[in-house]
């Protein structure tokens, strides 16, 4: 029955993976998008390598069974032709059954099976089960506060000039980006609208508008923070909330470098429902 125990890790294991990666956008929650074919390829090959496992233990117990019993046999049969031959010679029966039994207690040795499954190996279990039967939450306010805000990446070419659209939707990156990066000034003033997740303040002074970005997977996310100040709110909207963001850059520093900070003056906000990739920084949602 031990022998089956591994294959059964790797069952469990395969099905899970295959569960979160055919059966809805559960996956999401791990990895990015394109990676979907790669879970799916996984948890095939290791449904498969766990049934040719459980076939493989049963036919090597078999075999080993048969092994056994030949082995007994012929350990039978040579110790009868040496009595005989011991006898037949003269020599001391003492030391042929100290032979014989020495011999026996070898084979006794090896037909034992001491292999077995480490129990740490047992903790396996937990992640192929949760992936089996329910999905573990997804990344959000969470981690997000406690992990600090990534550099946003340097824009090596020239910014294009802003549209006339107002409110100017803009992801939290291109957002940074602007305030920190452009030396043209042309966020100041505008009126933009950004999308993501609520992220207390722990300081309490206002609250941050929050996206988790995937590189490849939950492992190598980063997060990207906008702060925001909302005048004459008294408590801030609860963590993990959704929110479509209207409003201006929040004066400080100096506008176009780095001692800009990436925050914002709230005019409007509005709920809306979580995106189905939540870990990328697209353009925001328009409410309703």
């Amino acid at each position: 029955m031990r022998r089956l125990l591994p294959s059964l890790l790797l069952k469990l294991t395969g099905l899970g993976l295959l569960r979160i990666a055919l059966f809805g956008d559960t996956y999401l929650r791990y990895v990015k998008p394109g990676l979907r074919p790669v879970l799916i390829a996984s948890g095939a090959v290791l449904l498969l390598l766990g049934i040719a496992a459980a076939f493989s233990r049963r036919g090597g117990s078999g075999a080993h069974a048969h092994a056994t019993h030949d082995a007994h046999a012929g350990h039978a049969h040579d110790a009868h032709e040496g009595r005989a031959h011991d006898s037949h010679e003269g020599h001391d029966s003492h030391e042929g059954h100290d032979t014989h039994e020495g011999h026996d207690g070898h084979e006794g040795h090896d037909g034992h099976d001491h292999s077995g499954t480490p129990k740490i190996a047992w903790l396996l279990a937990l992640p192929a089960l949760s992936l089996l039967l329910f999905a573990p939450p997804a990344l959000g306010a969470y981690t997000a506060a406690r992990s600090g805000a990534g550099p946003v990446a340097v824009q090596k070419k020239g910014f294009e000039p802003l549209p006339a659209t107002s409110p100017l939707p803009l992801t939290l990156t291109d957002f940074t980006k602007r305030v920190q990066q452009d030396r043209s000034r042309a966020i100041q003033g505008r009126t933009v609208r950004l999308t993501g997740f609520v992220t207390p303040d722990a300081a309490g002074d206002g609250w941050y508008l929050t996206r988790i970005i995937f590189t490849c997977c939950a492992a190598d996310s980063q997060t990207v923070k906008i702060h925001v100040y909302e005048p004459g709110s008294a408590e801030p909207p609860a963590a993990d909330t959704w929110l479509a963001v209207t409003g201006t850059w929040h004066p400080a520093g100096t506008l176009g470098t780095a001692s800009a900070p990436a925050a914002l003056d709230v005019r409007e906000t509005a709920p809306i429902a979580r995106p189905i990739n939540a870990f990328s920084d697209d353009l925001p949602i328009t409410p309703g």
